[in-house]
Formats: C-alpha cells, structure tokens, sequence
C-alpha cells in the first residue's frame, strides 16, 4: 500500500481530496496535467486516481495525466448549479458526491472550500502525505533535475563572465563603457534560461554591504574588491522540477577577511557533503558544520551562520527534506542543497551551494562548477 493509501486508511476517510491548479506542486505530482485553472483531484479508499475538469480539457488531461478523466458535467455540476447558485457550495456539492461522507485534504487545502465542504461532510487535514511522497525521487525526476542543473550552470557562467570581462572605473565595474549592474547580471542569465525553456524569479546578484543580508537580492552597480553573491534558482517550464547553485566571486581583490571566510566556508561545504548518506539525519550534518565554523571563531547566532544547511529541492525551489536543526533522517533519492554561508555586517558575507542526490554511496552532485573567488 502506498503512502497515500495508507494515510487514507488510517484517517478513515472515504477520499483523499485537492482542489488546486498545477501550480501547486502536490497537484501536479499526483496528475501530472498542467494547468492554471484549479480542478479537483480524488482518490477513494482502494479506488483509483480520478481529476474532474472541464469539457474542453478532456483531450489534453486524458493524453497527459495517468488518473482518469470525469467532466464536470459527468460529476453533475450543471445540475447542482440549477439549484444552489453559489459557485463555491456547488462546487463543494459535487466533491462530495463523489468522493464520500468523510474527506482527507492537505494542509494547503482552499479554507472557503473546505468551510463550504463541511455541510456535506466531515473534512479532515492530512499531516503533508504527498509532500513527504515528493521528498524521494524517481530516476525520471533526478534526470529533469540534472538537466536544469546544466543549464543553470551555463547561466551562471555568462554572468561571471560578464564580471571577468568588466574594467573598474572608479571602483565601479564597467562594460562597454557602462556601469556593469547586478540588472544586467540577471537579464543575460535569465535570457539564456529562457532559451532553453526555463524561467527564474527572484534571482539573487547581490554585491558588497548587501551579501550580508542572506536574500538581499541585489541592485545597480557591482563594485570591485567586494564579494558578489549569485543565487540562481530556476524551473524547467515543461517538467517543473527545479535546480539551485550559488556562488561568490569578487572583482579585483577581496580583503583578508572576506578571503578567510571564504576558505573556510569550501572547506565547510565539502565537510557536509562528505557525511551525506542514508540514515544520517539532517540535524547532524548541519550541527557538524556549526561547530566546524565555531571551531574556526564563526559563531552561529545573528551573525556569522544564520540559516539551514539546505533542502529538498523538486517541483518546488524547497521542499523535504530539511538539511537543518529540524532535520531529520535522509533517505536515497533525496535531491537536495548544500549551502552553507557566513554573514557580516560590515565585512559582507559569502555563501556556496551545490545540489545533489543522495545515494547508497553518499552525495551524487549534480554541481560541477568552479569554486574560484577571485576573477
């Protein structure tokens, strides 16, 4: 019996039930079908999978999604409709015709659909059964991961390469007689991504005082001597699976500081990825690399290390497993980052981050870019 069987049986309910579109990553694991208008996903206690839609998505979702295909008309939501008004009861209606008299729904679960549902039946909140189903993955998804990986890594390289190429003017980097900014950094990296049938928000090009502040994002002119953080983190529009790398570079020449720091945090990354392997909770390799910095005059408090070490990374950017204090053991088949930083207001910060599989043999990473510093 499968994870979500099982949490079916042991909730007695009659139905595991989402109503979502594909944006949601648990929607579109259990589908497969992609969409942006949400839909209703069911699957009774040992019956099959099942997603109801509209008429004029039969074709697609029949072609692209192993769950069978029933029409709203099939689920007879025009009926309903002729006799309660509202949108968001009859919709509710129709769920429990056919799903049963006792729901389980995932903790993201629509709260107005779920309050509508309650005068059809009793709704209960699943712990997070299809997320931590998520949490290992299949060779078809490490393969999709791999292959973002690799074109994240492209993109990453044209923007290092457009900080190798810059002069310094001033203290300013410059290209072509311009200012060289941390705008320009993303768009040619977010260019590329486009080519190759990927997308990226919220990319990080941060530079000087700012790559203290971890998930500063970075804006206008990069300057020279001082660390830049790039974190690049974008989907595979056709899969949807993820990738996540960053890297820190400096123009020029870094101050002794920023150079420690950094030797330190590679050796930091490296430790991690070396204690990876099945059956270690995430908990340890994170605290290993708190008291490695503690052990070199890093203190994790509000400064210094101030996150976790990592995360599951999927058809979402995070995901299970947690590589943090909170983690816990990791399985084979876990996709995950290693990502280590140190943070200093008024020094700067510096952060590396490789993502990989775990495996019977420890960490297959897909991350093989350089860790140079200075360019």
């Amino acid at each position: 019996m499968d994870p979500l069987s099982e949490a079916i049986r042991k909730s007695g309910a009659d139905a595991y039930v989402m109503y979502a579109s594909s944006r949601d990553a648990d929607m579109r694991y259990m589908t497969k079908f992609v969409t942006s208008d949400p839909f209703v996903f069911f699957r009774k206690s040992g019956g099959k999978d099942t997603i109801i839609i509209s008429q004029m998505e039969v074709g697609r979702a029949s072609r692209e999604s192993p769950a069978a295909v029933m029409t709203r008309a099939e689920a007879h939501l025009p009926e309903i409709l002729k006799k309660e008004k509202d949108p968001l009861r009859a919709t509710a209606k129709m769920i429990a015709g056919q799903a049963g008299k006792k729901i389980l729904v995932p903790p993201q679960f629509p709260v107005g659909l779920a309050r509508a549902l309650e005068k059809y039946c009793t709704v209960i909140v699943d712990s997070g059964t299809i997320l931590s189903m998520r949490a290992e993955k299949s060779h078809a998804e490490i393969a999709a991961m791999r292959r973002v990986q690799k074109v994240t890594e492209t993109a990453l390289g044209l923007g290092v390469e457009l900080i190798r190429k810059a002069t310094v003017k001033k203290g300013i980097l410059s290209l072509k007689g311009k200012p060289l900014t941390s705008e320009d950094i993303r768009f040619v990296m977010h260019t590329h991504l486009l080519s190759c049938g990927c997308t990226a928000v919220d990319t990080i090009v941060a530079c000087g005082g700012d790559t203290a502040i971890p998930h500063a994002t970075g804006t206008g002119p990069l300057r020279a001597d001082e660390p830049i953080i790039i974190d690049l983190f974008p989907v595979e529009e056709a899969s949807g699976y993820y990738a996540d790398m960053t890297r820190t570079v400096v123009k020029g020449e870094p101050s002794n500081e920023i150079r420690e720091m950094y030797d330190v945090l590679c050796e930091a990354k490296h430790l991690a990825t070396s204690l990876i392997k099945p059956g270690v909770p995430g908990a340890d390799v994170y605290q290993a690399v708190v008291d490695f910095f503690k052990d070199h005059r890093y203190e994790s408090d509000t400064r210094g290390f101030t996150h976790n070490l990592g995360h599951g990374v999927g058809l979402q950017v995070h995901e299970l497993p947690t590589v943090g204090p909170a983690g816990t053991e990791l399985s084979a088949g876990n996709v995950i980052t290693i990502e280590p930083g140190l943070y200093y207001p008024g020094t700067g910060g510096v952060r590396l981050e490789d993502m990989g599989a775990v495996t019977a043999k420890g960490f297959s990473n897909f991350t093989h870019f350089s860790e140079e510093l200075v360019l």
